[in-house]
C-alpha cells in the first residue's frame, strides 16, 4: 500500500512551519491536478475506489485499533458509531467515490454569458477554489469523501483528522494515494497531516494566503474554535438542531413513521431530529410519543406532552438548544403553525427543518417562514445528506448564507472567474 512520504518534513517541525511546508506543497500540486482532464480525474476516483476495496482488510484492522482505543477512553455511543467501520461501510465509502466519478464535472461549466452594447463577450466559468483544509473528528469516511470531491474538482486538500481515528485515516489515505497515483494525481495534492498536535489546527486556521478555505466537520467545540480563530474563509455548520413539526392536517400514520425514522434511524448524524413539535389540533400525539419511548428514546416533553405518558421526562429550557446525537428528543405541543415557526426561529440551527401535513398551503407557509439550509415537507430529516440529494458524497452541510448552502459537494468546491473576449475595444 502506498504511503505519504515527505523526506524533508517531520513532526518535529514547529506546527506553523509544518503547515507552511505542507500548504506550499499542496498549492504546487494543485496546478498539475487542475490541468488533468476531467476523464483523468474520473479515472483517479475509480482507481481509488478499487484500492479501498483491495485494502479493506488493512483498513478494518486499523479501524479496530481506533475503536478499541475509543472504548477505553470513553467515547460516546454516537462518536463510536461514527468511528466504526465494517466491510459494508468500507464498500459504501468506495461506492461513494464511484458515485462522485459518475457526476458531471462542474469545472469549466459556463454559468452565464452576456454581451453588452460595447460588443465584449462576458462569461463566468467555474474553476477550482485552490487548496482546501479539512479539519474533522471521528469519521474516517471523511478522509475518502473529501479527498474524492477535491480531486474531482481539481482542488488540492490538506486533511487533519481527529486522534481518535488516526490509524483508520492513515490506512484510508494510503489506499487513496495508491489509486490516485495510477491516474497521475500528484501525491501532494492529497495530504494527511502527519501529526496530531493540536497546535497544527491553529496553524491551519491562520494560514491566510496559503489555504483558501477551511471546512470543519465535528462537534460544537471544534466548529466554534474554527469560526472564532480562523483567518481563512470557513464553510461550516455549528449544530444540527433539526425540527419536525406535525401539523394539524398531518396523516397520522405518515407522521408516526416519519417521526420515528427522523429520530431513531441513526441518532448520531447531523440530520437526526432533535426537537419534535406537534400541533394542538393533531389527532394522535399520544401514539407518536409512545412510538419513540417504545423504541428506547428518552422523551423530554413540556407539560402537555408529559400528560400523555408517564415515561416522559420534563424538558428544560436548555433542551431546545441541544444537539443530542443520541436517543433523546425534546417534544412540545404548539398551538398552531405560527407558534411552530416562531419556536424554530428561536431555536433552529438553520440546518434542516420539516413539516408533516396534507395541507399544501400550510407547507407553503412553512417553506416561506423557515429560513434553514434545508426545509422539508412530508419527509424524514435523515434525508439531509449529499448522497440522498444526488450529489454523491458531501463535504459537509453549510448553514451560512454565502457561497454554498445545504449539502456541499462538487459545485460548492468551485468558485468562478470572468472570461472577457473582445475584438479590439478600448474604453472611452
Amino acid at each position: 500500500m502506498a504511503t505519504q512520504s515527505h523526506p524533508d518534513l517531520n513532526t518535529a517541525l514547529d506546527p506553523e512551519e509544518l503547515v507552511l511546508a505542507l500548504s506550499r506543497k499542496g498549492r504546487a500540486a494543485q496546478r498539475p491536478l487542475a490541468a488533468l482532464s476531467s476523464e483523468k480525474r474520473v479515472q483517479a476516483l475509480v482507481f481509488a475506489a478499487e484500492s479501498l476495496r483491495e485494502n479493506r482488510d488493512a483498513i478494518l484492522a486499523a479501524n479496530a485499533i481506533d475503536v478499541e482505543a475509543g472504548k477505553a477512553s470513553g467515547l460516546s455511543g454516537a462518536m463510536l458509531d461514527r468511528l466504526t467501520l465494517d466491510p459494508a461501510r468500507v464498500d459504501g465509502i468506495a461506492s461513494g467515490l464511484d458515485a462522485i466519478a459518475a457526476l458531471p464535472d462542474p469545472v469549466g461549466q459556463i454559468i452565464d454569458k452576456t454581451e453588452p452594447p460595447n460588443g465584449l463577450e462576458l462569461s463566468r466559468i467555474r474553476v477550482p477554489i485552490g487548496l482546501i483544509g479539512i479539519i474533522y473528528e471521528s469519521r474516517p469516511n471523511v478522509t475518502a469523501d473529501t479527498a474524492a470531491l477535491c480531486v474531482r474538482t481539481g482542488n488540492a486538500v490538506l486533511l487533519r483528522g481527529g486522534s481518535e481515528a488516526v490509524n483508520s485515516n492513515r490506512a484510508i489515505h494510503a489506499a487513496l494515494l495508491e489509486g490516485f497515483g495510477k491516474a497521475g494525481v500528484p501525491a501532494d495534492a492529497v495530504q494527511l497531516m502527519p501529526t496530531q498536535d493540536r497546535a497544527a489546527v491553529g496553524a491551519m486556521l491562520t494560514a491566510h494566503g496559503l489555504i483558501d478555505m477551511i471546512i470543519p466537520r465535528g462537534g460544537r467545540s471544534l466548529v466554534e474554535r474554527v469560526q472564532r480563530d480562523a483567518r481563512v474563509p470557513v464553510l461550516a455548520h455549528l449544530d444540527g438542531i433539526c425540527h419536525t413539526y406535525i401539523h394539524s392536517a398531518a396523516d397520522p400514520e405518515m407522521a408516526r413513521a416519519i417521526a420515528l425514522n427522523a429520530k431513531m434511524r441513526r441518532t448520531g448524524v447531523c440530520g437526526a431530529m432533535e426537537t419534535l413539535l406537534m400541533d394542538a389540533g393533531f389527532s394522535d400525539p399520544k401514539a407518536i410519543v409512545a412510538d419513540l419511548l417504545d423504541a428506547g428514546c428518552e422523551v423530554r416533553g413540556d407539560e402537555r406532552i408529559a400528560a400523555l405518558d408517564p415515561r416522559v421526562t420534563p424538558v428544560s429550557a436548555n433542551d431546545w438548544d441541544t444537539e443530542y446525537l443520541e436517543s433523546v428528543v425534546s417534544v412540545a405541543i404548539v398551538d398552531d403553525i405560527e407558534a411552530a415557526t416562531q419556536h424554530i426561529e428561536r431555536h433552529s440551527s438553520n440546518h434542516t427543518d420539516a413539516i408533516i401535513t396534507e395541507d399544501d398551503a400550510a407547507a407553503a407557509h412553512f417553506f416561506a417562514d423557515v429560513d434553514s439550509a434545508i426545509v422539508m415537507h412530508n419527509a424524514s430529516t435523515q434525508f439531509a445528506d449529499g448522497g440522498e440529494f444526488g450529489l454523491g458524497a458531501e463535504i459537509g452541510i453549510a448553514t451560512g448564507r454565502l457561497h454554498a448552502r445545504g449539502p456541499v459537494a462538487l459545485e460548492g468546491l468551485t468558485t468562478y472567474k470572468w472570461i472577457v473576449r473582445g475584438s479590439g475595444q478600448i474604453r472611452p
